[in-house]
């Protein structure tokens, strides 16, 4: 959106770091300032515009691109399954980001079994493009992080990552072979850095 004497753009309150680093200048011609939303629009025949997604809300794997929105609304009709946040992370050896989702789960299921494993990814095989299956798990009681705005966080899910010496809560991975979710030992999260697990 370009910021011009009638369209100002204020910027967020007390962080003048993080409003000046939305503008882009010299867009079109030079002098010119936009600000930019993060957000993806569609414009439709009668140049109406739509809000469609968040451009940071997708990551691209397998040559796919990846909404996620659309896994974690999949997951979440996973009945054990409080609330879900999806994300991409890198993996040694692989372009891209394969998914990873962090997983509410119900206060009165105390622990995760095979049984809960097999319903989550018999339900993303269903429900999901092969691409867009998560490829790790994290699982979480109590709440996620919010931000000030009630979204999501997720820098500290992305940094941490499917990291087993940094995440104190369990995690999994996606075994191709058997289309299953296996646990991550420190012994599976090193073969999955020095490439020994393939996704």
């Amino acid at each position: 959106m370009e910021i011009i004497k009638d369209q100002k753009f204020d910027g967020y309150k007390g962080q003048k770091q993080q409003s000046e680093s939305k503008k882009v200048s010299n867009v079109r011609k030079d002098g010119d300032v936009y600000f930019n939303t993060g957000d993806m629009m569609v414009k439709d025949k009668d140049y109406n515009i739509y809000f469609n997604d968040r451009i940071g809300d997708t990551f691209r794997w397998k040559g796919e691109n990846i909404s996620t929105t659309e896994v974690s609304n999949v997951l979440t009709d996973i009945d054990f399954v409080v609330d879900a946040c999806v994300y991409g992370v890198p993996i040694p050896g692989h372009d891209g980001k394969a998914g990873m989702a962090t997983l509410l789960i119900k206060p009165e299921v105390t622990d995760i079994s095979d049984k809960e494993l097999s319903v989550i990814s018999t339900h993303c095989q269903h429900s999901l493009p092969v691409y867009a299956i998560p490829m790790f798990l994290r699982l979480k009681w109590g709440e996620l992080d919010m931000t000030s705005t009630i979204k999501q966080s997720k820098v500290k899910l992305k940094e941490e990552g499917f990291d087993y010496w940094t995440v104190g809560d369990p995690l999994f991975y996606y075994e191709k072979s058997t289309k299953t979710f296996k646990n991550i030992t420190k012994e599976t999260f090193e073969d999955i850095n020095n490439q020994s697990i393939l996704f």
